[in-house]
């Protein structure tokens, strides 16, 4: 078995030679991404049921599904993304031409999260591959089943010359981090995106860090029953629906006016029911807590007593089976754990407001989230939200569709992250955007050249002022120049 350095120096080696800078190379790594989800699906829902419960109707739309869109659309676009981008030069340059051309990073070390093992795995290694670069995979342990099995079945179809998985615990994330990578992309909490981020800084190693934070929706009176109905099932679904809550992206707590805040506890309790049954516990469709250790932290949400005292629905746990009822709280303690850390369970707390406009003051007296959803059909809020708030996205009248949408940039601000992805914005993730300029030996400037005169001065002064006389000036320099010396 190679080591660590071994694997590294491997990776540099086969980067060295060029093999993944061809097209050929990246597409032919891009279609044995999709023969793997294709010939194990199987495999990959048995294994994200082992280590979450997860149905293969979930583990499909937020798993499979996404490996296969964003290998899809990297082989259809890939020679237009790496053809060089063309640079309108200034006609003071002339004659001369520009491009930006992208060239892959080098070797990349990329983290995956447990809560998605299969899908924060794959996604951000298909925009590694399609850039051109070398991967070491790390895995979550805390996701075993689904370590496993990308680690057996990744050597079995990419090139095992240029993509290494490795798995183990902390004391394995803790020696990649020591050793030189040319990116570092890591999905995970903030607490460990520090420590990421102070390894890196050792090398100088660029990163993106997909991480979290408290999700907030703000729900705003309706007068269409219909449209406060659908708005509420879309909460309930992106709530509850992927990985029982356990999402960076998933609803945090719902910000509402106190007069519709029985109306809410309503339609959320109909829906839970609507979607898992009388009782939750015996549903197929709703995924476990990963742990022991994660069940006990969001158990520890709920043992302050005031807390406790908020519970409007559920609250019920099954330890032995890592279960915890869909809950919703009504206006906990602001200063109560389950307000200032990230839940990542299936607890939902209603804060009430007198206005809903008082959302965005609450929502800026806090760190920066990965996504703000707005439900509201008023156009002049829409604007104030996009506006005066700040957050990795904002979605108005539904909620983690964003995350699917391959135009759009992934990624978070503040301390919700650094860095994007998706679609393109991952092939830019894993390139360096190169400026490759060529010009001629004729004609001379001199102008730019000592010694200095007030007549260079003023030359180079109009040069940068007006730039579409570049071309005269740098004629009429060239003949006065000479004169003057």
């Amino acid at each position: 078995m190679q080591t660590m350095e071994q694997s590294l120096n491997e990776l540099r080696s086969s980067f060295a030679s060029g093999r993944t800078r061809s097209v050929a190379w990246r597409k032919q790594q891009l279609r044995a991404v999709l023969k793997l989800i294709h010939d194990h699906e199987d495999e990959i829902f048995n294994a994200l049921h082992q280590d979450l419960g997860k149905h293969p109707v979930e583990a499909y739309r937020d798993e499979i599904g996404v490996i296969e869109k964003s290998a899809s659309l990297s082989l259809s676009s890939l020679e237009t993304w790496m053809a060089p981008k063309k640079g309108k030069l200034p006609l003071l340059f002339y004659p001369a031409k520009g491009e930006v051309l992208p060239e892959p990073l080098g070797v990349v070390l990329i983290f995956t999260a447990w809560n998605f093992p299969i899908s924060l795995g794959l996604d951000p290694v298909v925009g590694a591959i399609s850039a051109g670069n070398a991967v070491i995979l790390k895995p979550s342990e805390l996701a075993p089943a689904c370590s496993s099995f990308l680690a057996r079945t990744i050597p079995l179809y990419l090139d095992p010359e240029t993509i290494k998985v490795i798995n183990g615990g902390p004391d394995v994330c803790e020696r990649l981090l020591q050793l030189k990578f040319d990116k570092i992309f890591f999905t995970g909490s903030q607490r460990v995106g520090r420590i990421v981020m102070q390894a890196a800084a050792k090398h100088l190693t660029p990163v993106t860090l997909e991480l979290g934070g408290k999700c907030p929706t703000i729900l705003d009176t309706f007068t269409n029953a219909h449209d406060m109905k659908i708005a509420i099932k879309r909460i309930v679904g992106g709530k509850w629906g992927p990985c029982c809550g356990q999402v960076c992206l998933g609803i945090d707590y719902v910000l509402v006016e106190e007069k519709s805040a029985s109306t809410l506890i309503k339609l959320l309790k109909e829906f839970i029911q609507i979607f898992y049954g009388e009782n939750p516990k015996h549903s197929d469709s709703i995924s476990r807590i990963v742990n022991k250790d994660h069940f006990e932290r969001l158990r520890n949400l709920l043992r302050d007593p005031r807390v406790a005292d908020s519970i409007v629905h559920g609250g019920s746990i099954d330890e032995g089976k890592l279960y915890m009822e869909p809950t919703i709280l009504l206006d906990p303690p602001l200063d109560a754990q389950i307000m200032t850390e990230e839940i990542f369970g299936p607890l939902l707390p209603i804060i009430t407001l007198k206005k809903i406009k008082e959302s965005i003051e609450f929502i800026n007296s806090r760190p920066k989230p990965l996504a703000i959803y707005a439900f509201t059909n008023d156009e002049a809020f829409r604007k104030q939200i996009i506006s005066e708030t700040s957050s990795g996205s904002v979605v108005f009248n539904d909620v983690l569709v964003q995350f699917l949408c391959d135009v759009l940039p992934f990624g978070g601000v503040g301390q919700s992250g650094i860095g994007r992805y998706h679609g393109k914005y991952s092939f830019d993730t894993f390139s360096h955007e190169k400026a490759v300029m060529q010009r001629s030996f004729f004609p001379e400037l001199e102008a730019r050249n000592p010694p200095w005169n007030d007549f260079k001065l003023q030359f180079i002064k109009l040069a940068f002022k007006f730039d579409y006389f570049g071309l005269l000036l740098l004629l009429l320099g060239m003949k006065r120049v000479g004169k003057v010396l």
